[in-house]
This record gives C-alpha cells, structure tokens and sequence, in this order.
C-alpha cells in the first residue's frame, strides 16, 4: 500500500473512529449491549466521564482527518491509550467473572481501533 493510500485510508479511519466515540458508546452501553459494553456494577458518573472524554477526543480525530501527518501525536496517543484502556480492561474482565461479556464487546473493539491506526500511520521510513 503506498502512502498516499495509507494517509487516505487513515484519515477516513479518524472519521469512522471519531463519529463512533462520538456517538456509538451511548447506545452500546445503554441500550444495544451493556452487558458487553459497561461493567458492573453501573455507575452513571463513570459512564457519564468516559463517554464525554470519547467523545472530545471523536471531535479532535475527525479534524485531524484533514490533514493526519500534522497530527500524528493526537493518533499515537489513540493508539497507545487504547492499548492501554483495553489492557486495563482485559486483566479486570479475567480477574472478575462478571465482566467476560466485556471479552467479546469492548475490549476487543478498543484493541482493534489501535490495530486499525497503527497499521494505517505511514512510519518515519515511509513518510
């Protein structure tokens, strides 16, 4: 794949990625799956945070779509703290036999947005 279809690839990958965090966590959590989606037991506060943190950092990846090489820090720090989140998360869905829905809903889908970016971000060789 050469750069310039990765770049376009990526930057409709930041509009998919942000529309989602924007609106997508809402309905997953509350209506279509909580079980794979919350955890338990619910508190609204934290659903209520992360939901708002998603969907500011959904605003500021959607315009980092115009252009991605200027932005690439705001991309690797979606990366990384995606790996980070669905680490967190998968250690707490082993640990505690309530949350193995999340093994199949959330945590898989976090892994796989920073899959997505990190395969998509053109590297220091290539750029």
């Amino acid at each position: 794949m050469t750069q310039n279809q990765k770049l376009k690839y990526l930057s409709m990958a930041l509009r998919v990625i942000g529309a989602i965090f924007i609106v997508g966590f809402y309905p997953l959590v509350n209506w279509i799956w909580p079980s794979g989606w919350g955890w338990e037991p619910r508190q609204p506060e934290y659903e209520q945070m992360i939901m708002g943190i998603y969907a500011t950092l959904g605003v500021f990846l959607i315009l980092a779509a115009k252009n991605p090489m200027e932005h690439l820090s705001l991309i690797w720090f979606t990366i990384w703290s995606s790996v980070v989140h669905g680490g967190i998360m998968l250690v707490h869905a082993l640990m505690d036999e309530n949350e193995r829905a999340n093994l199949i809903g959330d945590i898989p889908a976090i892994f796989l947005i920073a899959i997505a970016l990190w395969v998509l971000v053109p590297k220091k060789q290539e750029a």
